[in-house]
């Protein structure tokens, strides 16, 4: 049959490109210094290529057990275990995904049926809503407020009731960089206490908090541990976003869940470089060099756009810096990015994908985890903005 006879109704009408993908395009296409999507423009360490090249040389071609190859979920249950104070059953409650983002999808659509609420604190990275509305869930909404958005647990409070059945969370947060504490939990359990709500805390950038604080994984309180999916992800720590391997941390009961779908969705991922993940990981299970190379980074960006009339807002961890441009101009962000992309040569991200049915401001994100030369180069061309 002809497409013209067929009618096509997308489940995801408002939906379009990934905004990544759509300022990564625009920067190869004019030329410009790509500070938008986050990945670095740096290699990984050679170690670990070799490693996962010794694997594949070694035979480890064939499909990986659907749950993951167990020595790295042993190894991930000890690094939890040490790091956060939380045990979970390498053979039941680890489960291994393709990349963060499907541990996400498989997680919220395990979990959320027609009809439920589930919180999201805005800005929300772009997958969280098209995945909770594949689902047949309602995304509601608690907006964080700048220039340090931290979560008000009031706004929270007012929203939560019989019908939420997620309360999804992120931290250290992106894009904006801000961080959870300890206040963050206990008023996050609070929450929960009068509820049968479940939380999906995304946690990728555990490794990338600053200025001496500690990152307060959910795994932490067992209150919130006991109903929570811990999602994280090698790429962010390991500086290899393009392999695409994360993992689901859950309680036995909702891991099955977890399973169930992530087994129709990538059944299982690369197996050679999960072996290499597991050697790695049981050699640094802190990767306490992580923090204070970006740090550095950080520093180091903040230093350069010195005598700019962006002006820095606060961030606490991740690989991005939020700023505040209304100095130049009041144009609407996305605006404002596609011509810093063509006329100044710098490509970063506006705030507005991450919004819904709220105004970001005059806010633009940039990513750090880039050379040294390349954020100076980056840089020069932000000061004569």
């Amino acid at each position: 049959m002809a497409m013209d006879l067929l009618s096509v109704h997308s489940k995801l009408p408002s939906t379009g490109v990934s905004i990544f993908s759509v300022m990564s395009r625009l920067a190869e296409e004019h030329g410009a210094i790509n500070l938008s999507q986050g990945f670095p423009d740096f290699d990984c360490a050679p170690e670990l290529v070799d490693a996962v090249a010794r694997c594949m040389h070694e035979g480890h071609n064939q499909y990986a057990p659907m749950l993951g190859i167990l020595a790295l979920r042993e190894a991930l249950s000890r690094k939890i275990e040490l790091l956060y104070g939380r045990r979970y059953d390498p053979a039941t409650e680890i489960t291994i995904t393709s990349g963060a983002t499907e541990g996400i999808f498989s997680t919220l659509t395990a979990l959320v049926r027609p009809g439920d609420e589930v919180v999201l604190l805005q800005p929300a990275y772009d997958s969280y809503v098209p995945a909770v509305k594949l689902g047949g869930g309602v995304p509601v909404f608690v907006t964080l407020r700048g220039p340090d958005y931290r979560v008000d647990w009031d706004d929270v409070r007012r929203v939560v009731n019989g019908r939420t059945r997620v309360i999804m969370v992120n931290s250290p947060h992106n894009p904006t960089g801000m961080v959870f504490d300890r206040e963050d939990l206990r008023q996050l359990a609070g929450v929960l206490e009068h509820t049968d709500a479940f939380v999906v805390s995304d946690e990728v950038y555990e490794h990338i908090v600053f200025d001496g604080q500690r990152h307060e994984s959910m795994s932490s309180h067992p209150d919130i541990a006991d109903r929570a999916v811990v999602i994280s992800s090698f790429g962010k720590t390991y500086h290899t976003t393009g392999w695409k391997i994360g993992y689901c941390s859950a309680p036995a009961a909702l891991s099955a869940e977890v399973a169930r779908v992530h087994q129709f969705v990538t059944y299982a991922v690369n197996g050679a470089i999960q072996r290499a993940y597991a050697e790695f990981v049981t050699r640094e299970p802190a990767a306490a060099a992580v923090t204070p190379f970006y740090q550095a980074k950080r520093d180091l960006f903040l230093r350069l756009i010195e005598g700019s009339r962006f002006r820095p807002l606060p961030c606490r961890g991740t690989y991005f810096q939020m700023v505040d441009y209304s100095a130049i101009t009041r144009e609407r962000d996305s605006d404002f990015a596609l011509r810093l992309i063509k006329e100044h040569g710098v490509a970063a991200i506006p705030i507005t994908p991450f919004m819904t049915e709220a105004d970001p401001g005059p806010v633009l994100r940039f990513c750090f985890a880039k050379r040294d030369d390349t954020l100076e180069r980056a840089a020069e061309r932000l000061r004569k903005v």
